[in-house]
């Protein structure tokens, strides 16, 4: 009788070998790849994936934006304080129009932005409108400027409580009074008086075939991020504005004028 002879584990070298023949066979059925119903459920477990995490990667995305936004109105803040330091206090003020060829006020991104101009070390207009523009402003109008700095720092709280309005936007055409230069310590609330903000509401849409009057600060609709005369930055929906002299939450003509308070 032959006694074949053990290795490790009491395999002999010929039980070895259909051992590996087997490992063999099962590692290339392994390899022939998936089937069909395995891509399928694959397949769909991505797609469900998907559809869970892409809506969080668009508010993602759109607070991302926000924050881009309020970081300009920071911005801002850092010329507005630079100019008021150059002009002992003295807010921007000239009479409106400021331009009757296009027509625009002061406080429109258009009037404002030459005074803040030389502190962000270049030509600021519609081609170049630094931080002036919001990333999610899709307005094509304004000449690429989203905020709009209120009437109120440029006229007397006087002139703004006598202010007559049979339009919502009266302050543009009807209402236009010799201008006032205000003074920072004539600001009563500075951390209620809306000094600049976006003029559209750009983070939250609201009806794009609005007439523009019915946009804007005189919109109840939507929300915008508002500078505050002390520097902060506020992301606010409109409805939490007050009332200003017009009926909306306009902060051009804020009750009490540069001594009212917009929020809260």
């Amino acid at each position: 009788m032959i006694k074949l002879k053990t290795f490790r584990y009491g395999f002999t070298p010929l039980e070895i070998k259909i051992l590996n023949r087997a490992n063999n066979h099962k590692s290339k059925k392994f390899l022939t790849g998936f089937t069909l119903i395995e891509l399928l459920i694959v397949i769909g477990i991505i797609a469900l994936l998907l559809a869970i995490l892409l809506p969080s990667f668009g508010k993602a995305k759109s607070m991302a934006m926000r924050l881009k936004c309020a970081h300009n109105l920071k911005q801002i803040n850092v010329a507005v304080s630079l100019y008021l330091g150059d002009n002992e206090d003295t807010y921007p003020c000239v009479d409106d129009p400021i331009s009757t060829d296009p027509f625009y006020c002061l406080w429109m991104g258009r009037g404002w932005r030459s005074f803040v101009e030389p502190y962000f070390g270049g030509n600021i207009d519609a081609n170049n409108p630094s931080v002036l523009f919001c990333p999610q402003d899709k307005s094509e109008d304004y000449e690429s400027t989203s905020y709009s700095y209120s009437m109120a720092f440029y006229h007397s709280s006087e002139q703004i409580d006598a202010m007559n309005y049979t339009e919502k936007h009266d302050e543009q055409f009807g209402s236009l009074v010799p201008s006032m230069p205000q003074r920072y310590f004539n600001v009563a609330k500075p951390s209620g008086k809306i000094l600049i903000g976006e003029w559209d509401s750009n983070h939250i849409r609201i009806d794009e075939d609005a007439r523009w009057w019915h946009r804007g600060w005189w919109s109840w609709e939507g929300s915008r991020n508002y500078l505050f005369a002390d520097g902060q930055v506020q992301y606010i929906p409109a409805e939490k504005i007050r009332p200003a002299q017009d009926g909306c939450p306009n902060p051009n003509v804020t009750v009490g004028g540069i001594k009212g308070s917009d929020y809260p």
